[in-house]
């Protein structure tokens, strides 16, 4: 016969065998976790916020409880966001054509203040709003930190180079920046926008200032919320989900890529190159990916090693 207790006044059992079953699970997945409590404890993890955790609020109150959850297990979360979305909905409300030149987006002196008002009065603001705790907060790193210098940026289309405006590439990182936010026991949320050489603002793709990021603070993992599963080497059969890649690998494969997995992958193979030990892609849809990608053995997505 199941043991059940009957809650006073409530007149609910509860299932005592069922609830100490669950409790196991939950004691061995804490044990399951340790191996990785210990190689990544003190260590500094750099995630590129963005994909569906980005526009909706369940998953960015997720992402917010992951980020306070590492910092209590004594791991340093650092987030870099883009604001592709949202940026694009802010133009075509003041009036502001979306122009693209070869994949990137044509960033005009009027749009460059419409995208930094967005990267830091929204979007940022937002994510360190959602970091809600007694004794840890998030603390945005935009513009005027100075944590980017960068310079503009052009494509070439048809063997023709093309201006792009305010767009940037970055050519230094300000570490230090980052270090004196985490050393008062905070979370970083940096803005992928850099300072140009005349002070200008130059908007930057967040997959490369998140990667330009890792490099420079040492950080032991990076890791970009996607909206997909995973890297697949045979897209579009679902069987081709990789769980690992190796540099040598992901450079023979990046030139077949889809367009949109391209930079991503791009980000993952310059960190490790850069000396980052690991990089990987996140489904960003599932709630708490983050946490299963560090803290158990097949982890959530595609990771990319030396």
């Amino acid at each position: 016969m199941t043991e059940q207790i009957e809650q006073s006044g409530l007149g609910q059992t509860r299932d005592i065998k069922a609830d100490r079953k669950v409790a196991r699970v939950k004691a061995a997945t804490l044990i399951e976790s340790l191996p990785w409590l210990k190689e990544f404890h003190g260590k500094t993890m750099v995630i590129k916020f963005g994909g569906n955790a980005m526009v909706d609020e369940e998953l960015m109150r997720s992402f917010a409880s992951d980020m306070t959850y590492l910092h209590y297990v004594g791991i340093n979360p650092v987030i870099v966001h883009g604001g592709g979305p949202q940026i694009t909905a802010a133009l075509n409300a003041a009036g502001i054509e979306s122009e693209f030149r070869g994949g990137y987006r044509y960033t005009s002196t009027e749009a460059i203040r419409v995208v930094q008002d967005v990267l830091e009065g929204e979007v940022q603001s937002s994510l360190t709003n959602a970091i809600v705790d007694d004794q840890v907060r998030g603390v945005g790193l935009g513009a005027e930190s100075g944590l980017f210098s960068g310079v503009r940026k052009t494509t070439q289309v048809n063997g023709e180079e093309i201006d792009l405006g305010h767009v940037g590439e970055i050519t230094r990182v300000d570490a230090a920046k980052v270090f004196e936010v985490l050393a008062a026991g905070n979370i970083p949320v940096v803005t992928s926008v850099a300072t140009g050489p005349e002070g200008e603002t130059l908007n930057v793709n967040a997959d490369a200032a998140a990667a330009a990021l890792t490099v420079a603070v040492g950080a032991a993992k990076l890791m970009l919320l996607t909206d997909v599963e995973g890297l697949y080497s045979d897209w579009p059969n679902r069987d081709s989900l990789l769980s690992s890649i190796t540099v040598a690998e992901l450079e023979k494969l990046l030139p077949n890529l889809e367009s949109g997995m391209i930079p991503k992958m791009r980000a993952c193979l310059d960190a490790v190159v850069g000396g980052v030990p690991k990089a990987a892609i996140i489904d960003g849809r599932a709630e708490h990916s983050i946490l299963l990608e560090i803290f158990t053995p097949g982890g959530s997505g595609t990771e990319v090693i030396p």
